[in-house]
């Protein structure tokens, strides 16, 4: 097999935060049973697989895998493959690199600081809208009390390339104390299009940020997250649409993982504009380890 890969902490603060990645190179002759088992194996929330060194129209193809199953989006592994493709691949500034995902093409832009990438950003597909639920039907399987909910809004399934059920909680002395039903979750998510929560609350832990959140993505073999580009993209947009904070245009700090020890940074734009709400995300990486998969 003898593939290259790598490992990050991409949405670090620092080394040992923010959420893990594995990252392979060259993958196109891996079936998609090894991709899934190796998924499984290296036990992060998501491993990428760059199917080839060379770009195919404009974008490098790229397959994304969780521990269960493969996702046609998500965020973190969009940054750190692109983080690899600048890094290892092209080895010189370049302001953007497309991937070609099951979800389309994602263009990816890149901010340097001495030369080296700092913080990426990615465009994510405008955000999109679906079901509401009432705070009863969900605060059980989070842990929560339905009084726990701010019911000034609505607890409504949202994407910007994946979709989750976004859950408005008080206080972060609320948000603190949820616990995720793993077996309800899987049961209740069956019958959605949303398949994983994002619960937020305006208190943070540091004055810096703007918003704390927590994302159960238990459908995905992932009980709790410390990191979630695509449910921060989908946070993004609900934010904007039912005006959270009075405006039609947010550029926020959202923290996240301080209840795993975990402690990652996730930043967003979103701005509503002819009846689109456009999305985007931005985290740093950090390169733990790089090796040879045999």
């Amino acid at each position: 097999m003898g593939c290259i890969f790598y490992l990050l902490d991409v949405f670090a603060i620092e080394k040992y935060g923010g959420n893990g990645l594995a990252v392979f190179r060259d993958a196109a002759g891996l079936s998609d049973k090894e991709m899934q088992s190796i998924a499984r194996e290296m036990n992060q929330a998501e491993t990428a697989f760059i199917l080839s060194d060379r770009e195919r129209e404009g974008g490098y193809d790229v397959r994304i895998f969780s521990p269960e199953k493969e996702l046609p989006f998500a965020g973190h592994p969009t940054l750190g493959t692109v983080f690899i493709i600048q890094r290892e691949i092209i080895k010189e500034p370049v302001p953007q690199i497309t991937l070609n995902l099951q979800a389309g093409r994602i263009p990816v832009s890149l901010r340097y600081s001495g030369g080296k990438p700092d913080i990426l950003w990615m465009r994510q597909q405008d955000a999109a809208f679906g079901r509401s639920f009432d705070a009863e039907d969900v605060a059980g399987m989070t842990g929560l009390d339905a009084g726990d909910i701010d019911g000034g809004f609505p607890i409504q399934e949202a994407s910007s390339g994946l979709p989750f059920i976004i859950v408005p909680v008080k206080s972060l002395e609320a948000l603190k104390k949820a616990i995720p039903d793993g077996r309800a979750i899987l049961e209740f998510v069956e019958k959605t299009e949303g398949k994983a929560f994002i619960l937020f609350t305006p208190e943070t832990y540091f004055d810096e940020n703007d918003v704390n959140i927590r994302a159960f993505n238990e459908y995905y073999g992932v009980p709790e997250d410390a990191a979630c580009g695509s449910g921060v993209g989908a946070l993004a947009g609900y934010l904007v649409k039912h005006r959270f904070f009075g405006e039609n245009e947010i550029d926020f700090r959202v923290e996240q993982g301080c209840e795993i020890k975990r402690p990652s940074l996730l930043f967003i734009k979103a701005k509503e504009e002819n009846d689109r709400i456009e999305v985007r995300v931005g985290g740093r990486c950090i390169l733990l380890a790089k090796g040879k998969f045999i």
